[in-house]
């Protein structure tokens, strides 16, 4: 009884190991063809991933530009030969001269002047009254250029020993509007007289007035 409980229990034992190799056995198989079949695919893909891919690139080749700049010589053209000068008139023959004929007398033409500056200044007239001798036409204020509006302006002044205007003011009731002030007044220090002169001796003369009119032409 006791012999076949061991003989049983032997063959259970060997029943047992021969099932581990079995098992054994077959994992090895079975991971060896895994890893065939894994080296297999990876081959296969590299392949067709080559072999896809290689009608699409491109290669670039980059040229250096030249940069350098050829500057084009130009030569200047050479001036045109001179040309030759015309000749020379022939010289006149004084051959036939007579120095006996008779002489041409061309008198002289009478000139006379009579500027007396004596006295101070004075424009060819010893004495007399002032006169103009430069008159300013004034600028028209743009104000009543816009608006349309003409009118005049009285000014008065005094004339200095030197012909010029000085001390100018607008006279009272004597102006249409108060725009015609400023050119009126500018426009008058601008003229130029010839001085009184009494007695060789220019002298200032006050009071001396101007109407500045100002129109619109068509």
């Amino acid at each position: 009884m006791s012999a076949t409980i061991l003989e049983s229990l032997s063959l259970e034992k060997t029943g047992h190991f021969v099932r581990l190799a079995i098992g054994l056995v077959l994992g090895l198989v079975v991971t060896a063809g895994l890893f065939w079949m894994m080296q297999y695919l990876i081959a296969t893909a590299d392949r067709t991933l080559n072999e896809s891919s290689a009608g699409h690139l491109l290669d670039f080749v980059r040229l250096k530009r030249d940069e350098s700049i050829q500057r084009r010589q130009l030569k200047p053209e050479k001036p045109p030969q001179p040309k030759t000068p015309p000749p020379q008139p022939p010289t006149p023959k004084l051959e036939d001269l007579n120095p006996s004929a008779e002489k041409i007398f061309i008198a002289a033409v009478p000139v006379e002047t009579d500027i007396e500056m004596s006295g101070g200044f004075s424009l060819g007239v010893g004495e007399g009254d002032y006169l103009p001798i430069v008159k300013v036409a004034p600028i028209y204020p743009a104000r009543a250029l816009q608006r349309g509006l003409e009118g005049y302006c009285v000014v008065e002044y005094t004339v200095t020993s030197l012909g010029q205007t000085k001390d100018p003011v607008v006279v009272q009731d004597q102006c249409t509007s108060s725009l015609w002030h400023r050119a009126s007044l500018q426009a008058s220090l601008k003229f130029k007289y010839k001085p009184r002169v009494i007695d060789g001796v220019a002298v200032e003369v006050p009071g001396v007035q101007n109407k500045f009119t100002y129109e619109i032409l068509e």
